[in-house]
C-alpha cells in the first residue's frame, strides 16, 4: 500500500486548564524535514513532537503548528510577594505605633508598596500542556497518515496502469528485435545480389555481416533487465513499507535501458516505441516524486 507524501491533518485536546490544538501539514521533499511551531512557553516540548512526527511519517517536508488556549488570563498577571507584603504590613504598623497613630495598613496601602505586587508570565503546567499535546498531535498524525494513504491508492492505481503499458511496449519490443535481423539479411542480400548482377555471392561472407549487425542490435540484456525492473517496481506497490526512494532509482535504471535499446535499435517500429516508453518512464518518474 503506497503512501502520498503530501497531506493534512488536525487534533484538540484538553487537560484542566491547557486546551491545545495542533495542525499537520506535509508536502513532497527528498527526505524528512520537521518543522515546529510552538508557543514560547511549550518551547521544551518541541523534541517530543519531532520525535512523534518521525514516528509516523518516513519522507516529507511536515510543518506543524501547536496553539495553545489556557482558561487562566494569558500574558503577564500580577503576582503578590507575601512575605513582602507581610513585611509592609509590619513596617507600615511600626510607624504608626511610632507616631501615636491608631491607624492600621489597609491591603490597598500594603499592595501600592514597592515589590509587593510585580507582573509576571503565570507558570504554565507543563504535564498538564505535555498530555494535551500529545493527544492532539496523535489526533492530527492520524489524520494526515489517513489523508496521504487516500491519495496512495490513487497513486498506485496510476502507476500500475502505466507498467502494465511499459510492460506491454517492453514485450512489443522484444519480439521485434529479431525481425530486425531477418530484414537487415533480406535487404543485404538482395543489395548485394543487385550489386553483383549475378555473380556468385559469397554466403559465408554475407553470414558475417549479418552475424555482426545482430551482436551490434541485440537488445536481449536490455530487456531482461527491464523486466526485472518492472517486477521489482511491482512489488513495491503492494509494498506496506515506505518505497518511494528505491521507485525513484528502478525509474532512472528502466530509463537508462531503454535508453541503450533506443541506441540500438535500426528499426522505425522499436524506435516509435522507444519513444513511447520514455514518455510512460517520464509519467511514472514524476508520481513516483510523491510516494512516501
Amino acid at each position: 500500500m503506497l503512501k502520498s507524501m503530501t497531506g493534512f491533518g488536525t487534533g484538540r485536546s484538553r487537560a484542566g486548564d491547557e486546551e491545545i490544538s495542533v495542525e499537520v501539514r506535509a508536502v513532497n521533499h527528498k527526505h524528512l524535514e520537521v518543522k515546529v511551531r510552538l508557543p514560547r512557553e511549550l518551547a521544551a516540548l518541541e523534541a517530543a513532537v519531532v520525535k512523534a512526527v518521525r514516528a509516523r511519517c518516513a519522507r516529507g517536508a511536515v510543518d506543524v503548528a501547536v496553539r495553545r488556549s489556557a482558561s487562566t488570563l494569558s500574558g503577564a498577571v500580577p503576582m503578590v510577594d507575601a512575605a513582602m507584603a507581610r513585611a509592609w504590613r509590619e513596617a507600615l504598623r511600626t510607624v504608626a505605633r511610632a507616631a501615636e497613630l491608631a491607624d492600621t495598613p489597609t491591603a490597598a496601602q500594603i499592595a501600592g508598596q514597592p515589590g509587593v505586587v510585580r507582573m509576571e508570565e503565570p507558570v504554565t503546567d507543563l504535564t498538564l500542556a505535555e498530555g494535551a499535546l500529545d493527544r492532539a498531535l496523535a489526533e492530527a498524525l492520524e489524520a494526515l497518515v489517513a489523508a496521504r494513504v487516500r491519495e496512495g491508492r490513487a497513486l498506485e492505481a496510476d502507476l500500475s496502469a502505466r507498467l502494465r503499458r511499459v510492460a506491454t511496449l517492453a514485450a512489443e519490443v522484444a519480439a521485434l528485435a529479431p525481425r530486425t535481423v531477418e530484414t537487415y539479411r533480406a535487404r543485404l542480400q538482395e543489395r548485394v545480389a543487385e550489386l553483383l548482377k549475378g555473380a556468385p555471392v559469397d554466403e559465408s561472407r554475407l553470414v558475417q555481416e549479418v552475424a555482426l549487425f545482430a551482436e551490434r542490435t541485440d537488445v536481449a540484456e536490455e530487456a531482461t533487465r527491464l523486466q526485472a525492473h518492472l517486477a521489482a517496481f511491482q512489488s513495491f506497490l503492494g509494498s506496506g513499507e515506505p518505497a518511494g526512494r528505491r521507485m525513484d532509482f528502478l525509474v532512472q535504471e528502466m530509463h537508462r535501458e531503454v535508453n541503450t535499446t533506443g541506441s540500438k535499435s535500426q528499426s522505425t517500429e522499436i524506435s516509435t516505441r522507444i519513444v513511447e516508453l520514455k514518455a510512460e518512464l517520464e509519467r511514472i518518474r514524476e508520481q513516483v516524486q510523491n510516494v512516501e
